[in-house]
C-alpha cells in the first residue's frame, strides 16, 4: 500500500492579488459594519488567508456620518485621549464625534477588530472613509459589498 502526503500550501507575498470593495454605510449599525470591514481588511474571506501576512482587500465606506447605533450609545460612550500632561485627560462622547468627524467612529471601531501592532496598522491603511456619498476611487471599480 502507497502513503501519498499531502502538502501544506503557504501564502507568499508575491501571491496576494488585492480587490476593492465599496460599502454604504447609510443606515447601518455600527458594531456590526465594523465587524465585517475588519474581515474584508484581514482577508478572512479568502482561502488563501495566513495570519502573519496582509492578505486583505481595500474598502471604501462612503455616507459614514448616516450611520446608525443602538441603545443609548450615543450619550454614553466616550472616546478617551490624554495629552501627557498631568490632568491632561480629555472624553468626548459618540454624538459629539458623529456630527464632528463621523469618520472618526467607524475607523476607531474598526480599528479595535484588527490586530494590534505593524500588521495592524499596515491593514487599517486599506480603509478608505467618507462621510458623503462622493470619493475619489472610481478609478479602481470598486465591487458593491452588500452588508
Amino acid at each position: 500500500m502507497r502513503v501519498q502526503i499531502q502538502k501544506t500550501h503557504s501564502t507568499k507575498p508575491n501571491e496576494i492579488v488585492r480587490k476593492w470593495f465599496i460599502v454604504d454605510a447609510q443606515g447601518k449599525t455600527l458594531g456590526r459594519l465594523a465587524s465585517v470591514i475588519a474581515q474584508i481588511l484581514r482577508g478572512k474571506h479568502k482561502p488563501q488567508f495566513v495570519t502573519n501576512l496582509d492578505v486583505g482587500d481595500f474598502v471604501v465606506v462612503i455616507n459614514a456620518k448616516k450611520i446608525h447605533v443602538t441603545g443609548k450609545r450615543l450619550d454614553q460612550k466616550i472616546y478617551w485621549r490624554h495629552s501627557g500632561y498631568p490632568g491632561g485627560i480629555k472624553g468626548v462622547t459618540l454624538r459629539r464625534v458623529l456630527d464632528t468627524f463621523p469618520e472618526r467612529a467607524l475607523k476607531s471601531a474598526v480599528k479595535g477588530m484588527l490586530p494590534k501592532g505593524v500588521l495592524g496598522r499596515q491593514m487599517l491603511t486599506k480603509l478608505k472613509l467618507y462621510a458623503g456619498s462622493t470619493h475619489p476611487h472610481e478609478a479602481q471599480k470598486p465591487e458593491v459589498l452588500e452588508v
